[in-house]
């Protein structure tokens, strides 16, 4: 499946070219239009600078590589076969993270064995979400090199920051190969994570949309949290935190399987809040998180009344649709399908709040508001929502929040 990686990445870039035109051809009142992804990337990923750099600060090291199908330099070569042949480094082993080394799991991955190099890979989404002192025997370091979400609940960042700690409590040196957050860097979104709402979907008391890279975040983690690791963040060539994804050149590789593409990345914050409260998201669809709905659902009725909202940045339109998988999985749902209209507009927390609000209106009966709570974090955003407050009062009440974290966001960017 690697060795086919390159000529599937140059069609994926000119896929995205395509869909880039769509994306952004109505953004009448945002920035003109981002340029169309080239076949050659213009930023240079941290990978892409380690080979610029002829891997000199991994010279004489044994290391651990954790990594996914995301992790690829700019010619299409996984990190994995790059380190695997780069000179005075010595690749001991891998690990996965959530959805497995190829991304193509949803459930509990088990550990494996890389077809290609025949390294052993330690799964961190199976028996254990952190590595052991005995996976991190005989290493001198371990790198990360893997492609986030955003998305505070996304797993990937709690990963990260478990890995950390495992290196810190071993000694030995951490490396981040830094990638550009494909929500940008410069929208930050939603409440803040209550601190006692801790856990694998929630690492470190954040917005949901934060608007930092994992070499960004990874500094804030082992300050912050006092973690103490021997951190090395090899930051990109490049990158503006202005600059959208598609406008750096990178194809779309999906980081997880119903992450498809950077429109459904755009809307995921807001709309995967909402399966928790019984609605499909669109899982076991062919465009997940651009359509959401349930049995009882009326879809004529939901499209209505989010119309009449006015919600900036989206077009609602009635849908019907039978999921393959997981929730409600062959069984018809009414709900509607998600049109981005003005991406510079698009909000999705507030998308998110706005759904909720009228779900919680038309269906209290159905819709379980109190349970989504695992993936928003805020109790008083999930309280205000069961009082029937404005979602433009929820967003409001965000910032306060918001405003404490970017003071201590601004003290670990790495780029303007």
């Amino acid at each position: 499946m690697f060795r086919s990686a390159l000529s599937g990445l140059r069609h994926t870039a000119l896929a995205l070219g395509i869909a880039a035109i769509a994306f952004f051809a109505s953004q009448a009142n945002a920035r003109q239009a981002p340029a169309i992804p080239s076949s050659v990337p213009h930023v240079l990923t941290g990978i892409d600078v380690l080979e610029q750099e002829n891997f000199a600060p991994l010279r004489g090291k044994r290391i651990g590589l954790i990594t996914n199908q995301t992790g690829v330099d700019s010619q299409g070569r996984r990190t994995i076969d790059v380190l695997k042949s780069a000179p005075g480094v010595k690749l001991v082993a891998l690990f996965s993270p959530e959805h497995g080394i190829a991304g193509k799991m949803d459930s509990a991955v088990g550990n494996a064995t890389d077809q290609v190099t025949g390294l052993p890979i330690y799964s961190l989404y199976g028996s254990t979400r952190h590595p052991t002192p005995e996976m991190l025997a005989n290493l001198d370091a371990l790198v990360f090199d893997i492609q986030d979400a955003g998305v505070r609940f996304y797993t990937y960042t709690t990963t990260m920051g478990y890995c950390m700690e495992a290196a810190a409590k071993q000694h030995i040196a951490f490396y981040v190969l830094d990638r550009p957050n494909p929500l940008g860097g410069v929208v930050i979104e939603g409440p803040m994570l209550d601190p006692d709402k801790l856990s694998f979907v929630g690492y470190f008391p954040m917005p949901v949309r934060y608007a930092m890279t994992m070499g960004e975040l990874a500094q804030m983690f082992n300050a912050e949290n006092k973690i103490g690791a021997d951190l090395h963040v090899i930051a990109m060539k490049n990158w503006s935190r202005n600059e959208a994804y598609n406008e750096a050149g990178l194809p779309w590789i999906s980081p997880s399987p119903n992450l498809r593409s950077l429109t459904e990345d755009y809307l995921y914050p807001g709309i995967e809040i909402l399966q928790a409260g019984g609605v499909s998201v669109g899982r076991g669809t062919d465009t997940p998180f651009e359509i959401l709905g349930a049995p009882w659902i009326d879809g004529n009725k939901l499209a209505t009344a989010l119309a009449r909202r006015k919600i900036p940045g989206v077009e609602f339109s009635p849908a019907t649709f039978t999921p393959t998988q997981d929730l409600y999985a062959g069984k018809t749902c009414g709900g509607v399908r998600i049109r981005i209209a003005l991406s510079g507009e698009l909000r999705s927390m507030s998308v998110g709040m706005e759904i909720a609000s009228v779900l919680q209106r038309m269906y209290p009966q159905n819709f379980q508001l109190q349970k989504t709570i695992f993936l928003i974090g805020s109790q008083s955003t999930v309280d205000a929502l069961a009082r029937g407050e404005s979602p433009a009062k929820i967003v409001k009440s965000w910032n306060p929040g918001l405003a404490k974290f970017r003071a201590i966001r601004a003290k670990y960017l790495i780029y303007r």
